[in-house]
Protein backbone atom coordinates (compact mmCIF):
# COMPACT_ATOMS: atom_id res chain seq x y z
CA UNK A 1 0.00 0.00 0.00
CA UNK A 2 2.65 2.18 -0.67
CA UNK A 3 4.11 2.67 3.02
CA UNK A 4 1.42 4.93 4.15
CA UNK A 5 0.05 4.64 7.72
CA UNK A 6 -3.37 6.13 7.09
CA UNK A 7 -4.20 6.93 3.40
CA UNK A 8 -6.72 8.62 1.54
CA UNK A 9 -8.74 6.24 -0.04
CA UNK A 10 -11.40 6.75 -3.07
CA UNK A 11 -14.43 4.33 -2.71
CA UNK A 12 -15.33 3.15 -6.03
CA UNK A 13 -18.53 0.51 -4.48
CA UNK A 14 -20.33 0.84 -1.61
CA UNK A 15 -18.16 -0.29 1.33
CA UNK A 16 -18.62 -1.57 4.76
CA UNK A 17 -15.99 -1.53 7.26
CA UNK A 18 -16.10 -3.83 10.23
CA UNK A 19 -13.80 -1.60 12.59
CA UNK A 20 -14.57 -3.49 15.62
CA UNK A 21 -17.67 -6.85 16.13
CA UNK A 22 -19.63 -3.76 17.44
CA UNK A 23 -19.02 -1.04 15.18
CA UNK A 24 -19.83 -0.73 11.10
CA UNK A 25 -18.79 2.36 9.16
CA UNK A 26 -20.44 2.53 5.83
CA UNK A 27 -18.22 4.24 3.36
CA UNK A 28 -20.25 4.89 -0.42
CA UNK A 29 -19.34 4.57 -3.77
CA UNK A 30 -17.68 8.01 -4.61
CA UNK A 31 -16.31 9.07 -1.43
CA UNK A 32 -12.72 10.06 -0.71
CA UNK A 33 -12.01 9.53 3.06
CA UNK A 34 -8.65 9.74 5.36
CA UNK A 35 -8.85 5.93 6.87
CA UNK A 36 -7.34 3.40 9.15
CA UNK A 37 -5.09 1.22 7.04
CA UNK A 38 -6.67 -1.86 7.92
CA UNK A 39 -9.83 -0.23 6.26
CA UNK A 40 -8.25 0.72 2.96
CA UNK A 41 -6.63 -2.66 2.78
CA UNK A 42 -9.47 -4.32 3.00
CA UNK A 43 -11.53 -1.81 0.17
CA UNK A 44 -8.85 -2.75 -2.19
CA UNK A 45 -8.28 -5.89 -1.86
CA UNK A 46 -12.08 -6.46 -2.36
CA UNK A 47 -12.19 -4.18 -5.31
CA UNK A 48 -14.35 -1.34 -3.53
CA UNK A 49 -11.69 1.29 -3.37
CA UNK A 50 -8.13 2.65 -4.32
CA UNK A 51 -5.27 4.57 -2.41
CA UNK A 52 -5.14 8.13 -3.76
CA UNK A 53 -3.50 11.04 -2.71
CA UNK A 54 -4.55 13.94 -0.75
CA UNK A 55 -7.75 16.04 -2.34
CA UNK A 56 -6.55 19.77 -2.48
CA UNK A 57 -8.61 21.60 0.02
CA UNK A 58 -8.86 18.65 2.12
CA UNK A 59 -7.11 17.83 5.34
CA UNK A 60 -6.52 14.51 7.91
CA UNK A 61 -8.96 14.92 10.91
CA UNK A 62 -10.84 12.74 12.86
CA UNK A 63 -13.96 15.12 13.41
CA UNK A 64 -14.96 18.85 13.37
CA UNK A 65 -15.67 20.98 16.40
CA UNK A 66 -19.19 22.62 16.26
CA UNK A 67 -20.13 25.46 18.90
CA UNK A 68 -17.49 26.92 21.36
CA UNK A 69 -15.13 24.99 23.21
Amino acid sequence: MRGFMMPWVHFTRDFNFAATPAVTIAYRAGMVEFVHRRCAGEAVAKDRGRIVGRPAGRKASKGKRHGKA
